[in-house]
């Protein structure tokens, strides 16, 4: 019986119910059984705690600029589950959705368990293969060794840095996460390495040297100068790239920026080709929602998805340039974050930049409830007002702020989704859990 884009939602979302289940069996049995297809095309494989989802990002757009048809696979989506699939661009159809879920359905049979992560990665590969994409630049979902996208054996993977998080499935220290995240290297495939701790720096030099995988690291083998994306130049061992721009905000950006061309650049070694007129349109025509994104004006609304400590500190850093270009903005931060997050390590970050605190609660079972939020807050809490729903949030928000101040909505890119959806009058995906 064949499904409506609906059902097929829906067939996902019962999937999703299972939970995160890390491994890496089923997957590669799924994709035997549909043929290995992500064996037809160049991949580039993209790992680290934050700013893997913005590095893959600018990869994509780069290659795709040059002329290639480049698949994405990121993950999470913010409003509609189709933005985690692309081909150049273009968000999987529901039609496509709709008939791989039937196809993948019936190539799952009986016996064989996967998980929606799993699902959905197996999905996106194929569709990638049925696109005839060249390359696909994939990011990972959670960790890294044993994560379903680690099937993959690409031409060049990189770890953009590593910092806690998840700690319940990947370890409570800096050289745990590292050696989980280390898993996507492969022997002899090269690595790029972004800011790291000399904890994590260690490990992803073990287990390189392990893998003879040559090892490129910020810094040291490439690197970017300038204050931020607005002009930057980028430095490697082969290619030189002066006053480029991208359109995302954040200093910390400029790491990613940094992985990302380093990426490329290992990439041209395997025959793609890029021009500097490519990489100049790729990075001034990136589009990456939800990540410092200013979606409305008088008074500025940005959303941000940062939900730990480190991700913090580049909404801080942020948060300290605002109040030095607009020295008589009022800041109002809209908080909602996740239960299982470092909510205190969060909010003692942000905090001491806001002049006005609103804490919410995303509309899902996981979310933190708005008294979980204050009780991290501590004695912080007096003074932060509360709207249980994001919707009331951001109206209360617009309604103590001038035309000149800035909102910043923050803390979970699932809060950042909901209200995306509400700005833009649509429904959200279910899956957002």
């Amino acid at each position: 019986m064949s499904l409506s884009y609906p059902e097929s939602i829906q067939f996902l979302y019962a999937l999703q119910k299972q939970g995160i289940k890390l491994g890496l069996d089923t997957i590669e049995v799924l994709l035997q059984r549909l043929g290995r297809p992500h064996e037809r095309y160049a991949t580039l494989h993209i790992g680290g705690t934050n700013g893997k989802g913005s590095t893959a990002a600018m990869a994509a757009a780069v290659l795709q600029s040059a002329g290639y048809c480049v698949g994405l696979y990121t993950s999470p989506h913010l409003v509609d589950f189709r933005e985690r699939i692309r081909v150049n661009g273009c968000a999987i159809s529901e039609a496509t959705v709709t008939d791989l879920t039937a196809h993948l359905r019936e190539t799952v049979g009986h016996g064989l368990h996967p998980t929606f992560f799993e699902f959905t990665t197996a999905l996106a590969f194929q569709h990638f293969a049925d696109s005839d994409v060249e390359v696909a630049v994939v990011e990972v979902g959670l960790g890294g060794r044993f994560d379903a996208t680690n099937v993959v054996t690409p031409i060049a993977a990189a770890i953009t840095n590593i910092a806690l998080d998840h700690q319940n499935y990947l370890g409570d220290t800096i050289e745990a996460i590292a050696f989980e995240k280390a898993g996507i290297i492969k022997p002899r495939v090269p690595v790029v390495v972004g800011r790291l701790s000399s904890e994590a720096a260690e490990v992803i030099r073990r287990v390189a040297s392990k893998q003879a995988a040559p090892l490129w690291t910020l810094k040291r083998d490439f690197r970017v100068d300038g204050e931020s994306l607005a002009g930057f130049h980028y430095s490697g061992p082969q290619l030189t790239c002066p006053d480029l721009f991208c359109p995302l905000a954040g200093t910390h950006q400029l790491d990613n920026v940094a992985c990302a061309l380093a990426l490329l650049e290992v990439a041209t070694r395997w025959g793609f080709r890029l021009s500097d007129e490519a990489i100049r349109a790729g990075l001034r025509e990136l589009i990456w929602e939800g990540r410092l994104e200013t979606v409305e004006f008088g008074p500025r609304v940005v959303l941000d998805g940062a939900h730990n400590p480190a991700a913090a500190q580049a909404v801080a850093a942020y948060l300290a340039t605002q109040r030095i270009e607009h020295p008589d903005a009022r800041i109002i931060v809209v908080v909602g974050m996740m239960r299982d997050k470092d909510r205190e390590g969060f909010l003692r970050t942000v905090l001491p930049h806001a002049d006005d605190m609103i804490v919410t609660q995303a509309q899902i079972p996981r979310a933190a409830t708005v008294e979980e939020l204050l009780a991290s807050l501590g004695e912080r809490a007096h003074g932060a007002r509360t709207a249980p729903h994001p919707a009331d949030a951001l109206q209360l928000a617009r309604s103590l702020a001038d035309p000149e101040d800035l909102i910043l909505v923050t803390g979970s890119l699932i809060l950042v989704g909901e209200l995306k959806a509400l700005l833009r009058g649509c429904e959200l995906s279910p899956l957002r859990d």
